[in-house]
């Protein structure tokens, strides 16, 4: 299949089951809202080493947010509930309990989600422990809030956040004929992806080098460098999927509350990078796969690209 002479790979990103949240900050002012969501979110773009995947969702208005003041959404994503639920903890106690004027809300609404829901996590409830026995608490609408007396006043947080059954790791790799277009694609595609709702790229500026495959020649390391798309490593892989005319290799990480969230992300990341087109130097689109054995979401590259204007097989 070929969209604006781009060849999108006849294959498929292979994702998992996650658990996940959104958290509601909200500050003084949208400033302070984001430095509490900067740091929160930071050092977590992947589970491997970062024990959970998060990133802004995007910004709120007033009108948007339980107490009327501008706000931040966060997605929080985890291997499972309990692993989820001491990230929560941790960092909304590190990130945001500490950052003036703040103060955090559950942002699942079981009323109105599409993904399954899977449990409770502590917001609130864990953290009230602060106050020192300060702390009091308010039942309003049949929700529980603390508040936490701190310098600055207080420290209003929801007792508990929903989580949701969730699917992280899907994923794009668009090959360039340089680093200009690799980039210019790969910013493009993370532009778009954000215009949507439920989903998160959490790898810096939602792009990601270092993609890499299951396993090691050495003794210990569960991952290594993706050699297949390394393009020094072309005539000296054996496994190398890319031509001589391709000098750089770019992936974006997207996950999200339910499998049409994440593949309606890559089809917007597609048609974005193939609007570039191969005279804007985007050669090809694949994705990354270990064969079927990683999760059960597959998406196909073909079926997800094939009503983007200009597609053809």
């Amino acid at each position: 299949m070929r969209i604006n002479d781009t060849l999108i790979d006849d294959t498929f990103a292979e994702a998992f089951p996650m658990k996940a949240t959104r958290l509601v900050i909200t500050a003084h002012s949208s400033t302070w809202a984001r430095h509490a969501a900067d740091s929160l979110t930071g050092f977590a773009t992947s589970v491997i080493d970062c024990g959970c995947e998060a990133g802004i969702e995007r910004d709120l208005s007033g009108d948007e947010t339980p107490d009327g003041r501008p706000g931040i959404a966060v997605l929080i994503f985890a291997i499972s509930s309990k692993e989820l639920a001491k990230q929560i903890a941790r960092r909304v106690g590190q990130c945001v309990l500490t950052c003036p004027t703040t103060a955090v809300y559950g942002g699942i609404d079981p009323a109105n989600t599409r993904a399954p829901l899977s449990d409770n996590a502590p917001l609130g409830a864990a953290l009230r422990f602060f106050g020192d026995g300060y702390q009091i608490s308010k039942v309003l609408d049949g929700t529980r809030y603390w508040r936490v007396p701190v310098m600055d006043g207080e420290f209003v947080c929801e007792d508990f956040t929903a989580t949701v059954k969730a699917v992280g790791g899907g994923n794009l790799l668009f090959l360039a004929r340089d680093i200009d277009s690799a980039l210019h694609a790969a910013e493009s595609a993370v532009a778009a992806m954000h215009r949507l709702p439920n989903i998160i790229t959490p790898f810096p500026g939602g792009v990601v080098r270092s993609g890499s495959k299951i396993g090691s020649k050495y003794a210990g390391a569960t991952a290594s460098t993706n050699d297949a798309f390394c393009p020094t490593l072309v005539g000296l892989s054996k496994k190398s999927e890319l031509t001589p005319d391709i000098a750089c290799v770019l992936e974006i990480v997207i996950d999200g509350l339910t499998d049409a969230d994440v593949g309606a992300a890559m089809t917007a990341g597609i048609a974005a990078a193939t609007n570039i087109g191969r005279a804007g130097g985007v050669l090809r689109i694949s994705a990354g796969n270990y064969g079927g054995k990683l999760g059960p979401y597959h998406f196909k590259l073909h079926e997800l690209s094939k009503d983007i204007d200009g597609s053809r097989a």
